[in-house]
């Protein structure tokens, strides 16, 4: 059975006129449930993550700073939410859902979290409407129980995943792969094992014949027995802030090549949905959707 991560908490209540789309937290399982592609048994309610955990990947003044609520103004400016203990209840949920899914992910070949893909956050700072690196907490978590040896992060967010790739610079166990906006946010990229700056206004065809051939080379080179995947919709043409041209369709295709390629290598997969800023939250929604769906044909 295909276990996705939901929360009640997921859809935060943020400033009016806020640009982040919180409500697609509540619309996308919404949706799926309506439609029957999802029944209530897939959906499950993470806890909050444990300090020790967290701190195998944030540094040990940030962490503290998140959790007494004393980041600076500066700094929540930098992340875009003020900062709450309803905020930071959220982020521990959305993070410990990320690795139960690792775990379901194991038994069912692919997991999902309804959030998450909190890519910006790095070890000591968060940016870009993320806290805590979820995907790169539950990493740190899988290499730390052994659980896996060799990781691969697929961030197809149209952002650089520049926070995940800060953490993980170090660390050869781990392989980050990230396709995003040359001129996008953020702008000053970090350096990840492989990056694909992308041309403003890049249409179906060039995106895909580049994701064809940049995975074939991460697979050969990370070789792992684990695969995380940031499956973000705002690399749509209809994105307020994605600056690329893709259709829907080639949306769907993307995510079809990265779960298709994981199901026929046999690799557990679990998958966050990043980011999506069409004017239409239908579009981020149905988008979205797509995801759960292909993953429900191929693999449920």
């Amino acid at each position: 059975m295909i276990k996705i991560a939901w929360h009640e908490l997921y859809a935060h209540p943020l400033p009016e006129g806020h640009r982040f789309p919180m409500l697609k937290y509540e619309l996308i399982p919404g949706q799926l449930l309506h439609e029957g592609t999802i029944a209530q048994h897939n959906l499950f309610h993470p806890d909050c993550v444990s300090e020790d955990v967290v701190r195998l990947t944030h540094q040990k003044k940030y962490w503290e700073q998140l959790r007494d609520l004393t980041l600076s103004p500066r700094d929540q400016r930098r992340i875009g939410f003020p900062l709450t203990a309803q905020l930071l209840e959220r982020e521990l949920r959305i993070v410990q859902g990320t690795i139960d899914g690792t775990h379901y992910a194991m038994e069912q070949g692919i997991a999902f979290n309804v959030a998450g893909g909190t890519h910006h956050a790095g070890s000591n700072w968060g940016e870009g409407f993320c806290l805590l690196n979820d995907q790169a907490v539950a990493a740190n978590y899988l290499l730390n129980n052994n659980l896996a040896n060799r990781i691969l992060i697929i961030d197809l967010d149209v952002h650089q995943g520049n926070g995940t790739a800060e953490i993980f610079q170090d660390e050869p166990k781990v392989f980050t792969f990230s396709m995003h906006g040359d001129k996008n946010f953020p702008f000053r990229k970090e350096l990840s094992d492989l990056d694909v700056a992308l041309a403003d206004g890049m249409e179906d065809e060039a995106y895909l014949s580049l994701l064809n051939a940049n995975l074939a080379t991460a697979f050969e080179r990370s070789e792992p027995d684990f695969v995380f995947y940031l499956s973000g919709v705002d690399v749509l043409s209809t994105d307020k802030l994605g600056k690329l041209a893709l259709s829907k369709a080639a949306c769907k295709e993307r995510d079809r090549i990265v779960l298709q390629a994981c199901k026929d290598k046999g690799l557990p997969l679990q998958v966050s949905m990043g980011g999506g800023y069409s004017a239409d939250i239908k579009e981020i929604v149905d988008a979205h959707c797509n995801t759960y769906r292909l993953a429900f044909d191929l693999f449920a």
